[in-house]
């Protein structure tokens, strides 16, 4: 009897569910405050993270922006780092993330593009690995501020506590790990309304040649077409045409766009594609500056599209035909006056350096001068431009003073009255290291050194082919005279 009831009672006890909960909250409740104290740390790792990645991001769009291939380049990018912000991390040990406005920063004495300041370093680069899973190397180290491209950003590891006993997951006896960030960003320097033309450098470096026009006194650049065929090799001074983003164009399209004041094209300093095939020379498009337009004036070769610059000294002599205007060479009883912007004097001597297609910035102003001036003081020009004027800064001169004293040839157009800004009579081009990229014909597409503008002194076509001479003014990496600022888009981005 007493064994039967002791049995029922233990299938009473057995059946009775009543308190399972408590205890099924009891075996469950260390690890549901587990997961809830973890998902707490992984929210305030992840808050740590994205409050030093917001901060060195925007250290490294602030430096990338400074990275225009200038000498100072470098010291500009720290200023921009240094007078940007202190980030502070709520969720770290430390609390906050400096990079001190006072104090020194830190060379690497092993590699100088690497720096460091409080608790943030920085490399400049020169590149960066393909594959964002490769890591950067000294090999991507920039040697100098010209060849700088891109910047990383890195900031010191910040220590985290966590609430979680890490040392149960991680085997180790410490409770904390570190958080860190990295940002890499680079300047992209891109030109709109931009003739489609790249010239060969008549150096190898890009160096050499912004020293050759660093003065105020401006090197002519002689530009030789490209005669040997699709398979020759281009050489410094050979010119070529770029392939439009809208599609390469026909003879007459690309003609058009050199004459037009706005060409509807731009090109990145990442690359450009030259253009495929033979072209006929684009002298009609760029004559159209000096008033000089092609029979029957086609398409947009008119003053209303390509209206002429305000000053087109050219050493040639007016004709008026039954109401028809144009310009002829002056014979042999004019020509002592007419006279266009003279070349450099190495050029008539044949002395001219870089296979002869780069002068030195010495031409024959005072001859220049007494043709086209007669005696007008010289003053008021030298002291505008200089004891060695450069053409450009003539040229401008000229128009900035109409009551000049003027010889035979006028200075503004005499054909056509509706004119341009004095701009009108630059060229923009690319330019491209034609021997170490082997550029022949077109259909290539090539790293770009620099943009620059070059100003056109004389009429496109003269002997012995479509040559064009013409004076270097600015080189997109250095600064100089602002003649590229309005076509420049310039912009920071980030990479990694």
């Amino acid at each position: 009897m007493e064994s039967r009831v002791m049995l029922g009672t233990i299938r009473e006890f057995w059946r009775d569910q009543r308190g399972i909960a408590m205890i099924l909250v009891a075996i469950m409740l260390p690890a549901l405050v587990g997961f809830a104290v973890l998902a707490l740390d992984m929210s305030r790792a992840n808050g740590l993270h994205s409050d030093l990645q917001k901060g060195v991001d925007a250290l490294a769009l602030a430096g990338a922006a400074e990275l225009d291939g200038n000498s100072d380049a470098w010291t500009r990018a720290e200023s921009a780092l240094v007078h940007l912000v202190s980030n502070e991390t709520i969720f770290a040990d430390a609390g906050v993330v400096t990079l001190p406005s006072t104090g020194s920063t830190t060379v690497n004495p092993t590699y100088s593009a690497c720096r460091s300041r409080g608790q943030i370093s920085w490399c400049f680069l020169a590149s960066i690995p393909t594959n964002d899973a490769d890591p950067i190397t000294s090999a991507n180290y920039a040697a100098s501020p010209g060849t700088t491209k891109l910047i990383q950003v890195t900031a010191q590891p910040e220590s985290f506590t966590a609430m979680f006993p890490v040392s149960y997951l991680s085997g180790s006896s410490a409770n904390s790990f570190n958080v860190g960030a990295e940002a890499v960003a680079g300047f992209t320097n891109a030109l709109c309304q931009f003739t489609p033309m790249f010239i060969c450098n008549p150096y190898t470096s890009l160096g050499a040649l912004q020293t050759a026009v660093s003065g105020t006194s401006k090197p002519m650049i002689w530009l030789k077409e490209q005669t040997g065929g699709n398979n020759a090799q281009y050489g410094p001074g050979n010119y070529g045409f770029l392939s439009s983003p809208e599609g390469d164009k026909s003879a007459q399209k690309l003609t058009e766009m050199f004459a037009v004041t706005s060409p509807p094209a731009c090109y990145s300093q990442n690359g450009v594609k030259t253009r495929p095939g033979n072209v006929t020379p684009v002298n009609d498009g760029i004559n159209t500056r000096f008033d000089i337009y092609p029979n029957g004036n086609s398409g947009k070769l008119v003053p209303s599209s390509a209206p002429p610059a305000p000053n087109v000294r050219k050493g040639m002599v007016v004709k008026n035909n039954g109401g028809s205007c144009s310009y002829d060479l002056p014979n042999s009883g004019q020509a002592n006056n007419y006279e266009a912007l003279p070349r450099d004097n190495c050029f008539y001597s044949g002395t001219c350096t870089q296979a002869g297609v780069l002068g030195n910035g010495a031409w024959d102003f005072a001859g220049y001068w007494s043709i086209n001036h007669g005696n007008a003081s010289t003053a008021g020009v030298l002291t505008a431009c200089g004891a060695s004027p450069s053409r450009y800064c003539v040229y401008k001169y000229e128009i900035d003073n109409p009551t000049l004293k003027s010889g035979q040839e006028k200075t503004p157009p005499q054909c056509n009255t509706t004119t341009q800004i004095a701009d009108r009579r630059l060229l923009y081009v690319a330019i491209v290291d034609c021997v170490a990229n082997n550029v022949q014909g077109g259909g290539q597409t090539l790293p770009v050194q620099a943009f620059a503008s070059v100003f056109v002194t004389e009429t496109a076509g003269g002997p012995p082919n479509a040559d064009i001479y013409g004076e270097i003014q600015d080189i997109s990496t250095t600064v100089g005279q602002g003649t590229l600022k309005k076509l420049q888009r310039n912009e920071a981005q980030l990479y990694r």
